[in-house]
């Protein structure tokens, strides 16, 4: 049987020990770490330390020690341990191998949590700015650098998957996240190459800005482009590759696609393909990616119109470069492969016979007159190159526009009020055996990327300290400004000698602009020429190179191609070919605008410059985090570290210089909350729990540990540790609580464990016995459930008199069950009564008579519960004055229009029915028609079915009556309710189900029969009845 040894280290990583193949990680467990051990794992064990280093960089005793700085990376990279802190930020060393940290569960592990309460990750640096966006409504961006092969792409692959699935999501947002990601695949294939460094390295820089919502769900995005290395279209270093897209479309696309494009699936075909000698890469499965090329094309919105043009375009490159040039006696260039020349005009939507010439000639202008000058073969070859690096350039810039345009928050109304987090995916300082053009530019791009990286972190640092009321002691460091402006200053700086010498008349050269440097900067401390140079310096340096010594080292630049890859210019009449193009990709890219436009281009180097600036001051206006990448060699293995790149890498990459900024005041700051949960168990006074003030707590704890004034500070809401040395003297004291805190929990786990054991004996045989009279074996259990029944009673109690819900009771307690119930239902209609209204509760008693009187009886009683009664169906404006005058002072209590039946002929009459105190009185118009005593009525008599009619009753003895009143009304229920409560008369009310008999007066008597039909209808028939027709409205 396998035994899992599972160990704690200061980091708060799991380290498995190795396994029968030397392996660190274990699948089979990976799930069973998870998310409950990651702050009981953080910062634990450092006595592990001697093995696997510590977690933050600034935790190194000697953290002047670039020695012992590379160790604590060797010592890490070699327990697979990539990620390591200097401060907040993240240094990551390419593992060359999956380590599998990158799932859903670990992005669940991240998400949410104190940056410092697990282990360094990328997830961790995602979520902590993602966080801070959402938390203090402030823009971030995330900075990723290193050189090729440290791993940076992955890196911001790794940032936009984190984001993609632990941020919130919807129909919308989803296809938000899916083009995000998919975007990556697109500018990988045509903005990235295999190099001697890196199979997947990125040729040009990134930045990409993801918007969120208030909801914080990612719902656009946009990319900006920096320095394409246009150079590598037409040439490759041996051993390098072309952009990705060219293998790509030769080895997946249909055997139909690469006809229409004139293409074979052979890349040793193509003159711009078999430069490096390097076709094929055993890492790369071109057919593979193309279908995830073609897939992620689809996702970010291209038609297949659009697919097929830019295709097209990609093809026309490399026949291009397969157009040969042969030269005249003359000087003059001609095209020795017409074939190549058709299907470039085809695919590039141009004149067959206007290209032709234009890649043989250029147009110059000579006193207002245009001429064509023939160019020979040297400059029909460049020009060709010069056309094919403008179209992909060009295209490129095409594609990431429209990647733009797909990934653009749609609502303008709230796109002002998206958060951004911004990913910067850039070159890390490069030094070759051979540095250009693009080197120069790189490298200055790194010294601003520097110089902005300390201002920001000395800035944040400042303010913690500020924030914290803690003293800020002010930092020595390099500040490399004075190089910025050695490339930069206007008229004086590099790139300003560069435009000079590309704009002057003259023969300018690259050993021109050699010589202007050194006559105007010969004398700066940074630059150094062959000439400029010491004997021991002329020894390693060339006659046709500049040495500028920047943050992170020397760099040595050959001149060599400067002037032509800073002018980067196009001949008019190419330009002119291009701007007449059915592409409808190229008509975009070369706009008819620039033929007329007499201003000079920029130049490369000014544009670069201009774009930096600009992203400077993007990266200013936002909250930064910072990853470093390293990679640990240059043969791409796992597991194999060399120290001699490492240290170059951490030379080039600014680590030491941001290590001593970070640790110029205090090595470790953790909140009070944070510290003093950790270590309180080592201090009597604050275990095992502190009800004071953090910060008195805090204070007590340190006191009792010793610490010295000089080694600590209290802030606001965190304390200072100044030393490495006083944290690791206070964990190791926590190692060795940890032995007796074990043994009390053993203790108490037993006991525990004991009690247990020994209630389930008490239960089992309370169950037993449970049906025999209380006894001291079932005590126990009976107690329990009646404790059970009276909790699950309290937390389910009916809350209103409707509620007639009640828990079935146990058999000892159905008798208390019933009390409880009905003191329940009392106390329920005690509080709701004493809530109601005089009002309200008038209109409770009328309803309540309703009920006696009519529920179940009378068929259209059920319509009449849920309408309320009013207090009369007549206003005083609806009531004849006589009428109210012959009422005089009786106050009348309701009014309501009726129809009255004749005793003779039944024939009916509008009449009005007003009760008072003493009497009910039928009206017409003026006329006070009948008074009925109250005393005098015998009773109310109304049928069963739906209809409105009813009859009072009178006394026969009483000589002022004609006979019984029958009335008909529309508020049947509401009026008798009244009637029955004015004359006292509730019990008076008599319900027939078929026929009601009525006095007519004389002795005389009336019947009105009743009767089921499908409308209302009210005649006398033939029997000389009156005949009533009603619809039954229920069925009882």
């Amino acid at each position: 049987m396998m035994e899992l040894k599972i160990q704690l280290v200061p980091t708060g990583e799991i380290i498995l020990p190795p396994g029968k193949n030397g392996e660190s990680y274990c699948h089979s467990c990976a799930k069973a770490v998870g998310s409950d051990w990651e702050r009981a794992m953080m910062e634990s064990a450092l006595t592990a330390r001697d093995r696997v280093g510590v977690q933050d960089f600034v935790l190194l005793e000697n953290h002047t020690s670039e020695v012992a700085f590379i160790e604590n990376l060797r010592k890490r990279f070699k327990e697979n341990l990539i990620y390591t802190y200097i401060g907040s930020v993240l240094v990551s060393v390419n593992p060359y191998k999956d380590l599998e940290i990158y799932t859903k569960q670990h992005m669940e592990r991240y998400r949410g949590v104190n940056f410092y309460e697990v282990s360094p990750h990328i997830y961790a640096v995602s979520d902590n700015a993602y966080r801070s966006m959402r938390s203090e409504k402030r823009d971030q961006c995330i900075l990723i650098s290193g050189e090729s092969g440290a791993g940076k792409t992955e890196a911001s692959k790794k940032v936009l998957q984190y984001y993609a699935v632990t941020c919130p999501a919807s129909e919308h947002v989803q296809t938000v996240k899916d083009r995000l990601l998919q975007s990556n695949p697109v500018l990988e294939a045509f903005g990235n190459a295999k190099t001697l460094r890196n199979d997947n390295s990125s040729r040009f820089g990134k930045y990409m800005d993801v918007q969120f919502d208030f909801k914080g769900a990612p719902v656009g995005g946009h990319i900006l482009n920096y320095l394409l290395e246009k150079s590598r279209v037409v040439h490759q270093s041996h051993g390098e590759r072309n952009f990705h897209i060219f293998y790509q479309l030769i080895e997946g696309a249909e055997d139909e696609l690469l006809r229409r494009l004139g293409l074979e699936r052979m890349a040793q075909q193509y003159q711009y393909l078999v430069k490096g000698s390097c076709p094929k890469v055993s890492s790369i499965n071109d057919r593979s990616d193309w279908k995830v090329v073609r897939k992620a094309l689809s996702v970010i919105g291209f038609s297949d119109d659009e697919v097929e043009e830019l295709l097209s375009i990609i093809a026309s490159v490399l026949h291009l470069g397969n157009v040969q040039y042969s030269g005249e006696d003359s000087g003059s260039s001609y095209i020795t492969t017409d074939t190549q020349i058709k299907y470039i005009a085809r695919l590039l939507g141009v004149d067959f016979s206007v290209l032709k010439e234009a890649l043989t000639h250029k147009k110059i202008t000579a006193k207002g007159e245009e001429l064509m000058s023939p160019l020979n073969q040297e400059q029909a070859s460049s020009a060709r190159d010069a056309l094919s690096k403008a179209i992909y350039g060009r295209t490129f810039t095409w594609l990431v526009n429209k990647i733009n345009t797909s990934l653009a928050f749609k609502d303008k109304f709230n796109s002002k009020n998206a958060s951004v987090i911004g990913l910067l995916d850039i070159y890390g300082f490069e030094v070759f055996q051979n540095n250009s053009f693009e080197q120069f530019c790189i490298n200055y791009c790194n010294e601003k990327l520097q110089q902005l990286f300390i201002e920001l972190t000395l800035k944040s640092e400042q303010e913690e300290y500020e924030a914290e009321g803690i003293t800020w002691e002010p930092v020595q460091y390099f500040n490399n400004k004075i190089i910025c402006d050695l490339v930069e200053e206007k008229f004086k700086g590099i790139i300003s000698i560069l435009d000079e010498e590309c704009l002057r008349p003259g023969d300018a050269s690259d050993i021109t602009f050699l010589v202007k440097l050194e006559d105007t900067v010969g004398g700066h401390a940074h630059f150094v020429t062959h000439k400029l140079a010491d004997g021991k310096t002329r020894k390693v340096m060339g006659r046709e190179e500049f040495r500028l010594l920047h943050y992170a080292g020397e760099v040595n630049y050959n001149v060599n191609g400067f002037l032509d890859k800073n002018n980067d210019l196009l001949f008019r009449n190419l330009k002119e070919v291009m701007c007449s193009s059915e592409n409808r990709i190229l008509t975009q890219c070369f706009s008819r605008e620039e033929l007329t436009d007499k201003k000079l281009p920029e130049t490369t180097a000014t544009q670069f410059k201009n774009s930096l600036a600009k992203l400077m001051e993007i990266l200013m206006s936002k909250d930064p985090s910072y990853v470093r990448c390293i990679k640990p060699n240059d043969a791409k293995q796992a597991g194999r570290f060399e120290e001699v790149l490492v240290r170059h890498q951490v030379k080039y990459l600014g680590l030491m210089e941001n290590l001593r900024v970070r640790r110029a005041g205090f090595a470790y700051r953790r909140r009070y909350e944070v510290f003093l949960q950790r270590y309180k168990s080592l201090c009597p006074d604050t275990w095992p729990s502190w009800d004071g003030r953090l910060v008195d707590g805090v204070s007590t704890l340190v006191k009792h540990l010793g610490y010295k004034p000089e080694e600590y500070k209290l802030g606001r809401t965190k304390i200072f540790i100044r030393f490495p040395k006083t944290l690791f003297a206070t964990e190791e004291a926590l190692e060795e609580r940890k032995h007796s805190l074990a043994t009390k929990l053993q203790a108490s786990w037993k006991g525990y464990n004991q009690k247990t054991k020994y209630r389930k004996l008490r239960w089992v045989l309370g169950f037993m016995f449970r049906h025999h009279p209380r006894c001291p074996e079932n005590e126990y259990f009976l107690d329990y459930v009646r404790y059970t029944f009276l909790m699950k009673l309290h937390r389910a109690l009916p809350k209103t008199v409707l509620d007639k819900s009640w828990p079935t009771p146990p058999p000892a307690l159905t008798e208390a069950s019933e009390l409880l119930r009905k003191l329940c239902m009392q106390n329920l209609v005690w509080k709701y009564c004493k809530t109601i209204s005089p009002e309200w509760k008038h209109q409770l008693e009328q309803k309540v008579v309703a009920s006696e009187v009519f529920k179940d009886k009378k068929d259209n009683y059920p319509q009449s519960v849920p309408k309320l009664f009013v207090g009369t169906r007549l206003d005083g404006d609806d009531i004849n004055p006589k009428v109210l005058q012959a009422l005089g002072t009786e106050k009348m209590k309701y009014a309501v229009p009726v129809t009255k039946y004749d005793r003779k002929g039944f024939k009916a009459r509008a009449r009005q029915l007003l009760l008072t105190a003493s009497s009910a009185i039928i009206v017409e118009e003026a006329k006070l028609k009948q008074r009925i005593d109250y005393s005098a009525l015998k009773g109310v008599s109304v049928s069963s079915l739906s209809d409105g009619l009813f009859v009072l009753h009178v006394t026969c003895e009483d000589n002022k009556q004609k006979g019984d009143a029958v009335l008909q009304s529309d508020h049947v229920i509401e009026t008798l309710t009244k009637v029955a409560i004015c004359a006292d008369k509730i019990n008076n009310i008599n319900i027939n189900q078929s026929s009601i008999k009525f006095t007519l007066g004389q002795g005389k008597e009336g019947i009105i029969d009743f009767t089921s039909g499908s409308e209302l209808l009210v005649a006398k028939a033939k029997n000389g009845h009156l005949s009533v027709t009603a619809p039954r409205l229920n069925s009882r």
